[in-house]
């Protein structure tokens, strides 16, 4: 019975710590020192979320705008709720099928072959927010036709928004592309004038 008594008390003083204290020391360390990390890396555009820095989105029905990488989430794209790859082999039928289906959406919509491999290849989560600078870089011919801005300035804009690998060793060199097309749109609204 002592032995009972003993662990019910470290079950009770260790659900309290773990459950309870440790939960709320790192919430408001969070809410302290990176507040906008800690609420989703959010973006707002007239008091309202546009979207996060760090899911990606839905872009490919418009002409005007940069394209993300093609979303794993089955279904409906982007789909946070069901986040995932699709686990399909590099020799499965179905995966095959989805990447020449991408392949023919590019070139349905005048892209010049051959094209970054992220443009075609879904990311493990399925909801990567960043492309390569190439895959933005070999959009720009397609955005360009679709806006009338030039080519130039568009590639102006590209390497101005690649953000560098992490510590400078870790990953790739990337483009956020929310970000890029936010700052599109109020190029557009320049060229609009």
């Amino acid at each position: 019975m002592k032995n009972l008594k003993s662990c019910i008390i470290i079950f009770i003083i260790l659900t309290f710590i773990t459950g309870i204290v440790y939960p709320l020391f790192i919430t408001a360390i969070g809410q302290i020192f990176f507040p906008w990390q800690a609420n989703g890396s959010l973006i707002y555009r007239n008091n309202a979320v546009v979207g996060s820095t760090l899911i990606g989105q839905f872009f490919n029905k418009r002409s005007d705008l940069f394209w993300s990488r093609p979303s794993g989430t089955p279904d409906h794209p982007y789909n946070a709720t069901s986040s995932g790859g699709s686990n399909l082999g590099p020799t499965n039928p179905k995966l095959i099928s989805k990447i020449e289906n991408r392949i023919n959406f590019l070139k349905e919509n005048k892209m010049d072959l051959p094209v970054p491999s992220d443009l075609v290849m879904g990311s493990a989560s399925g909801l990567d927010p960043d492309i390569t600078p190439q895959a933005a870089l070999a959009q720009i011919p397609r955005i360009s036709k679709a806006t009338n801005i030039p080519e130039e300035t568009l590639k102006k804009l590209v390497i101005n928004n690649v953000e560098p690998r992490e510590f400078g060793i870790l990953g790739a060199k990337r483009v956020n592309v929310l970000n890029l097309n936010l700052k599109l749109l109020e190029l557009e609204k320049e060229y609009e004038r």
